[in-house]
C-alpha cells in the first residue's frame, strides 16, 4: 500500500527520508512517478535545500547513478514532552537525530500561563545554544500523557495549549501524546526499518503505545489508540483511576512497583525509601529501584522481574492483535530498566500467535530517555514536509494515492 501523501512533493521526499540514499530511478520504482515528474520535484527538492546529491551507486554496467539524500543540517525541529516530573526538550535535525536535549523541572502546580511562558524562554535558549538559525527551525511538537488535545490535570480544562504557545514561540506548534510521539519518532529515524507493522511500547510514570501502520501513525478518532496501560492483565486486580479493574498500569507500571517496594520494608530499606525521607517523583523512585536491582539487589529485581511478566503479556496480545513485525520499548522507565524487561519480553514472544510466518523483532529504543520529545520534533517535520492527505483513519483507508504531478 502506498501512504496517501497530501502532495507528489511530500511522497518523493518521504521516500528519499526512508531510503536514506535513493537514486532518481529508485525513487521512480519507490513512487511510480514518471521520469520527469520525478526530475522536476527533485530539482525543487534541491533548490529548496532538502536533498543533496552524495555520490554515486554502484555501476551495474551502464552509467552510474547519481545518489540523493536528505540534507540533514537544512531544517530543524524542537520536541517538548511535558510530564508533571520533568519537562524535556530535544532540538533534532531533518533526519530526526537529536542535535541538542535538555531537561529542566516539570510544571508541578504552576499555572499553564507560567509554564507556556517558561516553555517558550526554554525553547529559545535550546535553539539558540546550537547556534541554529531560526528560519530553519519548522515548528515545536509539544507531548503529553493522556489525550492529544490537553493535559490531563483539571487546571489544563479549557486551556488553549497550542495557540498560547504558537504565540510566545512565533512557531507553528503540534500536539499529540507521548506514546505515539515516540512511535513516530522511531519511524522518522529509521527505527522500525522496513516493518509494516510496527509499535512503540512506552513507558513513563504510566505505559502506553504508539502504532505505525503501513508507515502511518495510527491515533484513532480520539487519539487515543495505544492505551495498553489499561489492557486488563488480572480480572479481579485493584481499581484503576481510569473506572476499570485490573489495568495494567495500575498492576505493574512504575507506580505499582514503587508503593509495593515502599510497602515492603526490607525492599525499601535495600533501596533507600527510608520512611520519613522526603519522597522524589515516581520516576525518581523507580530509576532508584532499577539501579538496586542492576547491582544485584534480589528483592528490588524479583519486583522488576513481576512487573516485566505483565507487560510482556499486555505486549504479546498487541502483537497477536495488531500482527507486528516489530516492538520497539522505549521511554524513561525502560531506559533505566531496560536490562530487566527487554529479556523478559523478547521470552513472552516466542509465544506469538503467527510466529510460524514471522517472528517479532523486540528491541530497545536507542534514545529511551528522551524518546518523546526526539518523536516531538518528528511530528513537526512530518506535518511540515510530508504532510498525509486529510481524513484518513484507518489503514483501510490507504487504497488510494494522489495523481503524480510536476
Amino acid at each position: 500500500m502506498s501512504k496517501p501523501h497530501a502532495s507528489s512533493k511530500a511522497a518523493v521526499l518521504d521516500a528519499i527520508r526512508a531510503a536514506g540514499t535513493i537514486s532518481r530511478v529508485g525513487l521512480i520504482n519507490a513512487t511510480g512517478f514518471t521520469a520527469p515528474t520525478i526530475s522536476t520535484l527533485v530539482r525543487k527538492l534541491i533548490n529548496e535545500g532538502l536533498v543533496v546529491e552524495t555520490g554515486h551507486a554502484e555501476s551495474t554496467g551502464g552509467k552510474r547513478r547519481v545518489l540523493l539524500q536528505l540534507d540533514h543540517a537544512s531544517r530543524y525541529a524542537v520536541g517538548v514532552h511535558l510530564d508533571d516530573g520533568t519537562m524535556t526538550y530535544a532540538l533534532t535535525n531533518l533526519g530526526g537525530v537529536a542535535v541538542a536535549r535538555i531537561a529542566r523541572p516539570g510544571p508541578g502546580a504552576e499555572e499553564p500561563a507560567a509554564v507556556v511562558a517558561r516553555m517558550a524562554g526554554e525553547i529559545g535558549a535550546l535553539i539558540d545554544g546550537v547556534g541554529v538559525e531560526r528560519d530553519r527551525v519548522l515548528g515545536a511538537g509539544l507531548v503529553f500523557p493522556g489525550p492529544r488535545t490537553t493535559p490531563s490535570p483539571r487546571r489544563w480544562e479549557g486551556f488553549p495549549l497550542g495557540p498560547a504557545l504558537e504565540r510566545a514561540t512565533g512557531l507553528p506548534v503540534v500536539l499529540d501524546n507521548d506514546a505515539t510521539a515516540a512511535a513516530l519518532g522511531e519511524q522518522w529515524a529509521g527505527g522500525f526499518g522496513t516493518a509494516t507493522a510496527a509499535a512503540a511500547l512506552y513507558m513513563g510514570t504510566g505505559i502506553g503505545a504508539g502504532l505505525v501502520i503501513n508507515g502511518i501513525t495510527y491515533r484513532g478518532p480520539s487519539g487515543n489508540a495505544g492505551e495498553l496501560g489499561h489492557v486488563c492483565v488480572h480480572a479481579d486486580g485493584p481499581d484503576c483511576w481510569c473506572g476499570a479493574r485490573g489495568c495494567l498500569e495500575v498492576v505493574a507500571g512504575p507506580d505499582a512497583v514503587v508503593a509495593a517496594a515502599r510497602a515492603d520494608r526490607a525492599v525499601a530499606e535495600a533501596v533507600g525509601l527510608r520512611d520519613g525521607a522526603k519522597r522524589a517523583s515516581v520516576a525518581g523512585d523507580f530509576a532508584a529501584i532499577s539501579r538496586a536491582a542492576r547491582r544485584g539487589e534480589p528483592r528490588a529485581l524479583s519486583m522488576l522481574e513481576s512487573s516485566a511478566r505483565y507487560v510482556a503479556t499486555a505486549a504479546r496480545t498487541l502483537a497477536n492483535l495488531m500482527d507486528l513485525e516489530v516492538l520497539v520499548l522505549t521511554g524513561p522507565s525502560f531506559a533505566v530498566a531496560g536490562s530487566v524487561y527487554l529479556p523478559v519480553v523478547r521470552e513472552e514472544l516466542r509465544a506469538f500467535f503467527s510466529r510460524s510466518a514471522h517472528a517479532v523483532d523486540v528491541r530497545l529504543s536507542r534514545s529511551a530517555a528522551s524518546a518523546s520529545a526526539i518523536g516531538a520534533a518528528a511530528l513537526v517535520l512530518e506535518s511540515e514536509l510530508v504532510p498525509l492527505s486529510h481524513g484518513l483513519r484507518l489503514p483501510e483507508n490507504l487504497d488510494s494515492e494522489p495523481e503524480p504531478a510536476a
